[in-house]
């Protein structure tokens, strides 16, 4: 029997599971697929990577590893839904709660001095930021919207907030100094190995990391950001925002960009309130009270501190002295400072040009905003769409095209790849990358606390993204566009070997240009304001960028895209949308035992993997569920039996039970295998005869908080119990997959 991976992930993803997994269980046993599970989880994560040092009881399988070996078979079909990427907090958090529930795990070294102790916070640091998709990501990206989905958007347009063209809002990036500014970039010409060498201004070097291997053909970067240059910068804009009488907002991402993003996040904190880090500083990193953490984990630890009360009356001083800061939570004092995975760019942008580029004051009042984005990588794409609002208003999503996103991702491609080559250096001097027979190949000079990175791009993904893109092209005729940076190093040796691989193509009556980011975003958007669509072709980073900007525009959200990863090696990986909202679903779930979080990517994902099964075990039933569930999907949408957005209406558990509904219904009546539809009939007829009795069992558990024993690693049981609380359905489930 054939297997589909369904990954075991976190919040409110992971709640879902609970859910529609059942159902999913059932539905495929009737077409010979089984569907196995893998926890992937932040606590999977954590206890897998400490398990040798945990007692045999506790210790479990890495299941991330298995996953990462699978991506190389060609019969590897894997669903990922969103899972945590960790920042320091959270994965601090979900180290007490793990320990808290009796597994054995050693505190995370904060200051580690033996050997056992880096060892230890090595392994705990390896679990953070983008730990998962790195491994799992052998493929590059194809990320659109479906046309069901596209077109229920046209015809049920979602809310956009009104641009005023005298809105003050704008995006305020470094103009020098940054990673942009001084990118560097080499293609090997050899299978080798580098090594990053920081050399004193004495000749004294101190090795930063060694004998990384290289491949002949691979693009090789090395950056840094100026310390001093950044918090020149914030600097100025914390003023401009008091003078402008702008709010303050920071957009960083400090979860996938796991290492340097948390310090420039702690740059922004500590230029918000220079007079409180200058006077106690050296208390607070002696306390372990790092800005890198936010505020809000600064404010958490002060009563602890002889001179804490001080220390929180001169940050209220300079909070009342300074320009407003944009907050996450008005209600709870949740600034946009509190928590570095609170403000995610990809996020935090587009839910800001949606709402009339406004983000919301202390008093929960929706105000113009400073956004302040300090590398200009991709600064200018978010600047370009601010100015067209002004200039245009608003977008329609009834009217407006579509930006699907062909991106390079695999092999650890770019900035997503460069944890383990970010460094925050130590002291002045410069840091070469050699070649293993010691040949300098970059130069970069720095100094103390500057952000020194370097990124990879490998030439096999590079060719592979190249034929997708005019795959892409071909298959929806639609023109392509390449967006890289003529100012920046990395991107023209990718440039050049875009042009290499496309005169190896069939482009024969394709459109296929490259354009700077800037002028993409305005040529993307004039088309979409005509209704016309455009594939963006781009980087990891932008990809991730893009594929929230644009359909938070047109579908409101992008946990609405069909996400699919072409394994190189021939497999399929399927993603089921973006996590972002994901805490705050689990927050109104335990206060209010209702669910929005919405699967529409799950089981748009979940047709794509059936297909794909079908393709390699020659299967063709899966093929029907496949076709089934699109047609159930569909319906859903038109029916209006997506999760509502208030308590009392169809949640998350009810969309799951009406896409049984229909699903079965549309397997017992389709005629290609009657063996099948005969299976489906009896479930059908119950579903249907049933459908208002199940609907009013899963509403009526609404209003009450509920338990789930956890947040990282909640309870199985209790989690089965709040996610499937009509026990009609669960009999016509669970009868079905006998």
């Amino acid at each position: 029997m054939a297997s589909i991976i369904y990954t075991h992930t976190d919040e409110a993803p992971m709640l879902a599971t609970a859910s529609f997994l059942p159902i999913v269980r059932a539905f495929a046993n009737k077409a010979g697929v089984q569907v196995q599970t893998r926890d992937i989880s932040l606590a999977g994560r954590i206890v897998a990577a400490l398990s040798d040092l945990l007692p045999e009881s506790q210790r479990e399988h890495d299941a991330l590893a298995e996953l990462g070996a699978l991506t190389h078979d060609p019969s590897a079909n894997i669903i990922k839904l969103p899972n945590i990427s960790a920042s320091l907090p959270q994965l601090l958090a979900a180290i007490a709660e793990l320990q808290a529930r009796g597994i054995a795990l050693p505190n995370y070294p904060e200051n580690p001095t033996t050997d056992a102790q880096r060892d230890i916070r090595a392994r705990y640091d390896a679990v953070k930021g983008s730990a998962v998709n790195p491994v799992l990501r052998e493929g590059n990206s194809d990320r659109r919207a479906p046309k069901v989905v596209k077109n229920y958007a046209k015809t049920h347009p979602h809310t956009m907030g009104a641009w005023d063209p005298q809105s003050r809002t704008r995006v305020a990036t470094m103009t020098s100094g940054d990673f942009r500014a001084n990118e560097l970039s080499v293609v090997i010409n050899s299978d080798s190995t580098v090594d990053y060498v920081l050399v004193a201004a004495d000749g004294s070097e101190n090795i930063l990391k060694s004998a990384m291997p290289v491949l002949a053909g691979e693009i090789l970067d090395s950056t840094v950001m100026s310390a001093q240059a950044l918090d020149i910068f914030l600097a100025e804009q914390v003023q401009a925002a008091k003078d402008e009488h702008l709010l303050f907002s920071t957009h960083l991402k400090a979860t996938m960009m796991k290492v340097s993003d948390p310090i420039i996040f702690g740059h922004v904190v500590r230029a918000f309130f220079p007079t409180t880090f200058a006077a106690y500083g050296a208390e607070l990193n002696q306390a372990g009270l790092s800005a890198n953490n936010g505020l809000g984990s600064i404010l958490a630890g002060l009563d602890a501190l002889p001179h804490g009360a001080e220390i929180r009356a001169s940050f209220e001083r300079e909070m009342a002295d300074g320009p407003h800061l944009a907050m996450v939570n008005s209600d709870k004092g949740i600034t946009n400072l509190h928590v570095p995975s609170d403000v995610i760019i990809d996020a935090s942008m587009p839910a800001m040009i949606r709402n009339s580029g406004h983000m919301w004051d202390s008093d929960g009042k929706p105000a113009d905003t400073l956004a302040v984005i300090p590398d200009s990588s991709y600064a200018g794409v978010y600047a370009v769409v601010i100015e067209d609002c002004k200039k245009n208003g608003a977008f329609d999503p009834a009217t407006m095209g579509t930006v699907p996103n062909v991106g390079l991702m695999a092999q650890k491609a770019e900035e997503y790849g460069s944890h383990d080559k970010t460094f925050e250096i130590p002291h002045a001097g410069r840091v070469e990358v050699r070649l293993a027979d010691g040949s300098v190949l970059m130069t970069q000079s720095v100094e103390a606390g500057d952000i020194f990175r370097s990124c990879q791009a490998k030439d096999a993904p590079i060719r592979d993204w190249v034929a997708l893109a005019v795959r892409r092209a071909r298959l929806s005729s639609t023109p392509a566009v390449f967006w890289l940076d003529p100012e920046r190093a990395h991107d023209r040796n990718i440039r050049a070997k875009v042009e290499r691989y496309l005169a190896e193509e069939d482009t024969d009556g394709l459109d296929i240009r490259i354009m700077s980011p800037r002028e993409a975003t305005q040529f993307s958007i004039d088309r979409a304001r005509r209704g016309e669509d455009t594939i963006s072709v781009t980087g990891n980073v932008l990809r991730d960028y893009l594929t929230d900007l644009f359909p938070i525009m047109e579908l409101g959200t992008s946990a609405k895209m069909l996400s699919i990863v072409p394994l190189m090696a021939g497999g399929g990986l399927f993603e089921t949308g973006a996590g972002g909202s994901a805490p705050k679903h689990v927050q109104q779930l335990i206060s209010e035992n209702y669910l929005r979080w919405d699967s529409l990517g799950e089981f748009l994902a979940l047709a794509e993997s059936l297909r794909q099964l079908a393709r390699f075990d020659d299967n063709p039933r899966a093929n029907i569920l496949a076709d089934a569930l699109d047609q159930a999907t569909e319906k859903l949408l038109n029916e209006g039996k997506s999760p509502t957005r208030r308590l009392g209406g169809i949640d998350n558990r009810g969309s799951h039970a009406w896409i049984a509904i229909w699903w079965a219904q549309a397997l017992a009546t389709q005629r290609d295998d009657a063996e099948l539809a005969a299976a489906f009939t009896h479930a059908a007829e119950q579903l249907a005869e049933n459908a208002e009795k199940i609907e009013h069992e899963l509403i009526a558990v609404q209003g009450k908080p509920v338990d789930i024993g956890g947040y990282y690693r909640p309870d199985a049981a209790k989690v089965a119990a709040v996610m499937r609380p009509s026990a009609t359905l669960n009999a016509i489930i669970d009868a079905l997959g006998r």
